[in-house]
């Protein structure tokens, strides 16, 4: 390959006559198909955790340039859209230079060429990547087959807007390389996957009572457990995941348990749940009830350990002043409480994780009344492939209406994630699928419910306290020094989720994102006032480089989620500082920064 600098052209602005067209969004959602998107996720991983952090990109012509010095490769893939964040959208396939021009590649060479360039990169070997690839692509297609089978099934869909937003993401997070990965059959997932719009009824077990093992941070928290259905006098309920109890039935302990009627099969019973996004997670419009499911889903077992179900109930407990307060201050705020666990104590480890259940409040516990309530990341979805997409909301419609629209979600997303974290040492976190949105009718910003305690940490010197009061295998999963903490809170409120949400914006009026961030940055500027300009809020506001999940370098060392690192990338919140210089020259805003 050439050794020539790569071309440094900007792209053209979407203001001028060359800008590319923004397609219809049915015409956009049916152009999406699993290569594609496949091989535009894996790129999006690349220049954002590697080729970008080295200098290894350019946009050029209309197309994102992007080589792999270590493997000798310059790949390419059109532009749909640039953004001043470098999360751009691609179009079409992937191609590679050749000595005769540019040819195009099937997926699963852009995947062998991104696993070659991290082995060389890293001196480490990583046999798993490929096929968990090809595992997400797998997921992406049965997706996309399930839409397809729905469009074709009048009434299946419901008018359970909160639902429809839940079982619409087809394919995922699109900044980690697998994120449609998946252990499991294919039958299974047809039968218990959102994507399929799945309803079942839940495997009932009546356990002694001396046999059970529960918390609750408020009376009357396991209702939502028992309400299920009648155990015999001695036992309680037990509801299990149908799909978690098929892996688990042939467990020995369990079976004893059965012999010695500890444990009673009371089989399929009870009203019909559905799987929300995370999968894990059953919602029958009431409760919503978080179940172990020995599966792996992208790279993580989904199980509820130990620590989990109490650090749950817990978190609940320590909470409710925080909650509260941000609730009182900031009107529309709310926490999804997890004010309950149930599991089953037999002396074994392993049944007591897998058939933890943890509660969760209900939407109706905390929307407003005439509120409907929708998940983020749907609401942010790339492609339309659910009614909640930000496109097919009636108040974003106009340029002045989306900018309204924006400085409503602003007003309600930012500021109690940050004062959770300046007030009261608490590390929410407000990525795309953590966070449910409450609309009116016309789908104007009224909540924002904060969900999933799992990944809510504490500041440990903030609540040392109330810290020492719980097992250290308990509370020591529930902190974050002060950095970490910050990155997380920064990575997920700005990296995941205000810059996703604004390229939906962005999709629908391209002009307007320099705009969009602008608001943005006015946003924090007034937070940093309000909470007495602290240095990391006040860097941010400056423009200081933003911390990215490295979900690739993450995948590719086989790491626990919790041990992932950041990259820094270019912030778009101050993109004319150096300009107002004579003589300097600014970094690119689509480049990421070491």
């Amino acid at each position: 390959m050439s050794s020539a600098p790569l071309p440094t052209s900007p792209p053209r602005s979407p203001r001028s006559s060359g800008a590319p067209h923004r397609p219809q969004a049915t015409a956009l959602a049916g152009r999406a198909d699993a290569d594609h998107v496949v091989a535009h996720t894996l790129l999006n991983c690349l220049l954002r955790e590697v080729s970008g952090p080295e200098h290894q990109t350019a946009v050029s012509d209309g197309h994102l340039l992007l080589r792999l010095p270590r493997c000798g490769a310059l790949l390419r893939v059109a532009l749909r859209r640039a953004s001043l964040i470098g999360a751009h959208r691609f179009t079409g396939p992937v191609s590679a230079q050749r000595p005769d021009g540019w040819a195009e590649l099937p997926w699963q060479t852009v995947a062998e060429h991104i696993h070659r360039e991290l082995e060389l990169r890293t001196g480490v070997r990583n046999d798993e990547f490929l096929a968990q690839v090809a595992s997400s692509h797998a997921g992406v297609s049965a997706a996309l087959d399930a839409a397809r089978r729905e469009s074709g099934t009048p009434g299946r869909r419901g008018a359970d807007a909160y639902m429809d937003s839940e079982q619409s993401l087809l394919f995922g997070h699109r900044f980690h390389p697998t994120p449609k990965a998946r252990t499991g059959s294919l039958a299974d997932w047809d039968r218990y996957a959102p994507e399929t719009r799945a309803r079942f009824r839940l495997r009932h077990l009546a356990v002694r009572r001396e046999h059970v093992r529960e918390e609750t941070a408020t009376p009357g928290a396991l209702a939502a457990l028992d309400r299920q259905g009648t155990v015999p006098d001695g036992y309680r309920l037990l509801p299990v995941h149908p799909w978690q109890y098929a892996m688990l039935r042939d467990d020995r302990t369990l079976r004893a348990a059965i012999g010695r009627r500890d444990v009673l099969d009371l089989g399929p019973r009870g009203a019909e749940f559905e799987p929300t996004a995370s999968v894990r997670t059953l919602y029958d419009g009431r409760d919503f009830l978080k179940f172990s499911l020995n599966i792996r889903i992208t790279n993580c077992l989904r199980k509820n350990a130990e620590y989990e179900l109490t650090g749950a109930v817990a978190l609940t407990r320590l909470l409710e002043p925080v909650a509260a307060d941000l609730a009182a201050r900031f009107p529309g705020t709310d926490l999804l409480r997890e004010p309950a666990y149930r599991t089953l104590d037999l002396g074994s480890r392993d049944l007591a994780e897998g058939f933890g259940v943890i509660v969760r409040e209900g939407l109706d516990a905390r929307l407003a009344p005439g509120v409907t309530g929708l998940l983020a990341a749907a609401v942010a979805d790339e492609y339309p492939t659910g009614g909640a997409q930000l496109a097919r909301l009636p108040a974003t419609a106009g340029p002045a209406e989306a900018l309204a629209w924006w400085d409503a979600y602003l007003g309600l997303l930012v500021p109690p994630v940050l004062a959770a974290y300046f007030d009261h040492g608490v590390v929410l976190e407000p990525h795309l699928q953590n966070v449910v949105l409450g609309v009116d009718a016309d789908g104007t910003p009224r909540q924002i419910l904060f969900r999933d305690l799992e990944g809510t940490k504490l500041l440990p010197d903030r609540h040392a306290t109330a810290l020492a009061t719980l097992a250290d295998d308990v509370a020591r999963p529930m902190t974050y020094d002060r950095e970490r903490g910050w990155d997380r809170v920064v990575y997920c409120l700005l990296v995941n989720h205000l810059a996703e949400m604004l390229a939906a914006l962005a999709d629908r009026h391209p002009h307007l994102e320099p705009e969009l961030w602008r608001a943005v940055r006015a946003t924090l500027d007034r937070r940093a006032t309000a909470h007495g300009d602290p240095p990391p809020l006040r860097a941010l506001v400056a423009g200081v480089p933003l911390p990215a999940k490295t979900n690739l370098l993450t995948r590719w060392e086989r790491k626990a989620d919790r041990d992932a690192g950041y990259v820094r990338i270019a912030s778009p919140l101050v993109p004319d500082l150096l300009s107002a210089f004579p003589g300097t020259t600014r970094t690119e805003p689509w480049s990421a920064t070491p």
